[in-house]
């Protein structure tokens, strides 16, 4: 084990979209566990759309100076604590750094599944999955034969949308994604039955294109022209599941989507955000779904992996560029893949 810790900092607030100057690397003596806690060495870290609104001067957000938070999964190395084994894999939140000094009520103990990698607790069947998988059955409460729209449906959120929605009986399923070759992924590779580059054109003209019956459900990633057209194309009793804006985290100034509020009266439509950390009670019915479909071979966890800690900062930007494909996540040195 390293004598030496590393934890990435942010340095200031960015006005639109970060660089690599907003962040610094900092190296100091390996922590040691205090009575109650063990320390863990991280081995595989998640970055998220959501650390980009974390990072500007809001509730809750980012302490400029402070070691960034986010989920990873690291070994207990040394423990201070009955409840905590040395070898233990766990959860937890201290993420965007190498070493973390936890709590036993700090952390998730992982099930181990058979044939399933242990990545999948931070795509598929971690908060991604979780995301994914409440917004289908909670939010728009999917019938089978619906047939939905997927704003960033390449993205870790995106993609596992479109796979449980195929599991669960949906119909048609339509996404948008950031490049041709994205949209090709998700009709060849994912289950998708039709999707476009949204730089195409119009988000409406392209929407009424692929599915020009409409669709019954939305599942918002991105917010902006993509759910106005969205709000035209839904039928009665539609419903959009507001998961994310990731289209204005980086353009904090652009106006709101223009689109016909009276839809929403006549079509009879419903419009529901939600925070996934309110439905951990769901993830153990996420594991019975998911973890059988896994070990069969008919659910795959689209997964970008990026290798050293040293490169999480890059790999933060380019998802932010939407330079992944599913959900994206760090590997530590030595961790196979």
């Amino acid at each position: 084990m390293n004598e030496t810790a590393l934890t990435v900092r942010q340095t200031a607030r960015p006005h639109g979209f970060p660089t690599a100057e907003h962040f610094a690397f900092v190296e100091s003596m390996l922590p040691g566990p205090v009575t109650g806690s063990a320390l863990v060495e991280n081995l595989y870290w998640s970055v998220d759309p959501y650390h980009r609104e974390m990072m500007d001067d809001v509730p809750g957000g980012f302490a400029l100076g402070a070691p960034l938070e986010g989920r990873a999964i690291g070994r207990v190395v040394a423990s201070r604590t009955p409840r905590l084994t040395e070898g233990e894999i766990v959860l937890h939140r201290q993420g965007w750094r190498t070493h973390a000094v936890v709590k036993p009520e700090e952390v998730l103990r992982l099930p181990r599944f058979e044939g399933v990698p242990l990545t999948a607790h931070l795509s598929v069947l971690g908060g991604t999955g979780l995301s994914a998988y409440v917004g289908l059955t909670r939010i728009a409460r999917l019938q089978e034969g619906e047939d939905l729209f997927v704003s960033a449906a390449a993205g870790g959120v995106g993609t596992a949308t479109g796979r449980f929605a195929r599991l669960l009986g949906a119909g048609r399923l339509v996404g948008s994604a950031g490049s041709a070759a994205k949209a090709a992924h998700l009709t060849r590779e994912v289950g998708y039955d039709a999707a476009f580059d949204y730089h195409d054109g119009p988000a409406a003209a392209l929407l009424a294109k692929a599915a020009p019956d409409g669709v019954d459900v939305f599942v918002d990633n991105v917010g902006g022209e993509q759910l106005a057209a969205a709000v035209g194309a839904l039928r009665e009793f539609g419903r959009i599941v507001r998961i994310g804006t990731i289209g204005q985290y980086n353009t904090p100034d652009a106006p709101p989507p223009r689109f016909d509020h009276a839809d929403i009266v006549e079509k009879s439509l419903r419009m529901e955000g939600f925070l996934v950390s309110n439905y951990r009670d769901v993830q153990e019915e996420l594991y019975e779904f998911a973890v059988p479909h896994l070990q069969s071979g008919r659910l795959a966890p689209d997964e970008t992996v990026v290798d050293g800690f040293e490169h999480i900062v890059d790999a933060f930007l380019g998802m932010l560029r939407g330079e992944n494909t599913g959900k994206i996540i760090v590997r530590g040195a030595g961790e196979q893949p």
